[in-house]
């Protein structure tokens, strides 16, 4: 029977984190969660549950969580953010594994809340991750913010049944303040890898993100939370590449 680690990174995730942490216990055989110093109770709820909490400052979302892999005692990993946790459904699927780990990693669906509404159209589901995997063929890789586990070529992945509960913005303003800092972040991010952001990028790919995520991925079935989503997608874009127009322009 192998055993696997279950691996959070936190930052002031104190609304979120004991949801987390209880959906991986009898389920992994450690937990360990890597913090950002959080100012809130984060670090007191992951002592109370007795897990292997280590204070990291930010590296990068990318950075921050390959350090986390790292630090894992086992190299079956379960790889979770603090604001997600395992359906029940999911939990069986892991534990199931134990004693039958056939492929390097795993896909799970992930089920997006927002604002107290369970997501089920756009591009918020099934959003598939790959999160259950083995760390000695897989590396975290993207461009921050958007970070991913990659896998070596030649590994295998398979499907687990459930999903990851992911309790995403609960509020609009939050949804807004999210959308200014990841964009700032995206922009970055393209800067540094000499991507361009020439005016049709900015006019066309806020229009395209917003018709395909609500029209052809069905987002307008969510009501007026999935038109938000939506429309969101659009301004992320539309911020993203503004934002890294005006990073060229300061050069000047």
């Amino acid at each position: 029977m192998i055993k696997i680690s279950g691996v959070i990174i936190t930052f002031n995730e104190e609304r979120n984190i004991e949801n987390c942490i209880t959906s991986l216990i009898g389920v992994v055989d450690e937990i360990l969660v890597v913090d950002s110093y959080s100012k809130d109770r984060t670090k007191a709820i992951c002592e109370h549950h007795n897990v292997r909490f280590i204070e990291q400052e930010f590296l990068g979302y990318i950075e921050q969580k390959n350090f986390a892999l790292s630090q894992a005692t086992f190299d079956y990993v379960v790889s979770l953010d603090g604001d997600e946790s395992l359906s029940e459904q999911l939990q069986k699927s892991i534990i199931n594994l134990k004693t039958n780990w056939k492929f390097d990693g795993y896909y799970c669906n992930r089920f997006n809340n927002f604002c107290g509404q369970w997501i089920k159209h756009s591009d918020w589901y099934p959003n598939k991750k790959l999160r259950v995997f083995d760390r000695r063929k897989a590396a975290w890789k993207g461009i921050n913010p958007h970070d991913e586990v990659q896998l070596h070529e030649t590994s295998k992945t398979g499907h687990l049944k459930g999903d990851i509960l992911h309790l995403t913005y609960q509020s609009y303003s939050e949804f807004n303040q999210k959308t200014e800092h990841f964009s700032t972040i995206a922009a970055k991010s393209y800067y540094d890898l000499g991507k361009k952001a020439p005016v049709w990028k900015i006019m066309f790919n806020p229009f395209w993100a917003f018709f395909k995520s609500y029209f052809l991925r069905l987002g307008f079935l969510d009501g007026f939370n999935g038109y938000v989503i939506c429309k969101q997608t659009a301004n992320i874009t539309f911020l993203k590449y503004s934002k890294l127009r005006e990073l060229y322009k300061a050069e000047v």
